[in-house]
């Protein structure tokens, strides 16, 4: 499997789990917490993101911003997964919750700052493409914004996966027009 085919089945498996996180569709969680596995495993294919894509001062930072997001991505699917082993012991699930909302050490880098460097990271991967790919660069900015606002701000399921296909749209644009001889 190429490098490519490995960005493209990430930002679908990605895409996939920000569906089933949207309820647009009815729950697949039980017995397998799905949309958490279907985002871990997707999260961990965007890392060919850094390596498919012209090398340059701006890819380098773009590179250890995602792969940190990345890391992030995969500790709060972590925690997920171990709140979705509780079942339906909602106490449970609130002490930990509670336990990890006063741990600084986990709530920041894994939930709260982490995972946003994600989207930040492949974000500035896309800014190598502002001047010869425009409205593909600036799907991608613009999504990962929008992405953290309907999560943090809205708390709206439905506009976090329209965000995310605009976000996974652009990736996709920019990798498959890719070429690196455009970008100096």
């Amino acid at each position: 499997m190429t490098t490519r085919q490995l960005c493209l089945l990430g930002l679908l498996f990605f895409l996939i789990s920000y569906l089933l996180f949207s309820k647009v569709l009815p729950s697949f969680q039980k017995p397998i917490d799905f949309a958490h596995w279907f985002n871990l495993i997707g999260a961990c294919l965007l890392l060919s993101f850094n390596n498919v894509f012209p090398k340059n001062r701006l890819n380098s930072v773009a590179s250890v911003v995602t792969t940190l997001g990345i890391i992030a991505h995969i500790g709060l699917c972590t925690i997920d997964l171990i709140m979705s082993s509780f079942g339906n012991d909602d106490l449970a699930r609130a002490e930990l919750s509670i336990q990890i909302s006063n741990t600084p050490a986990i709530l920041y880098p894994f939930v709260i700052v982490g995972p946003s460097l994600l989207f930040i990271g492949l974000s500035l991967h896309a800014l190598n493409f502002i001047k010869i790919k425009t409205i593909s660069a600036l799907m991608v900015i613009v999504a990962s914004f929008a992405i953290g606002f309907s999560f943090f701000i809205l708390k709206n399921g439905v506009y976090m996966l329209l965000s995310c296909v605009i976000f996974t749209l652009g990736l996709g644009l920019l990798l498959c027009k890719n070429d690196s001889r455009e970008v100096r």
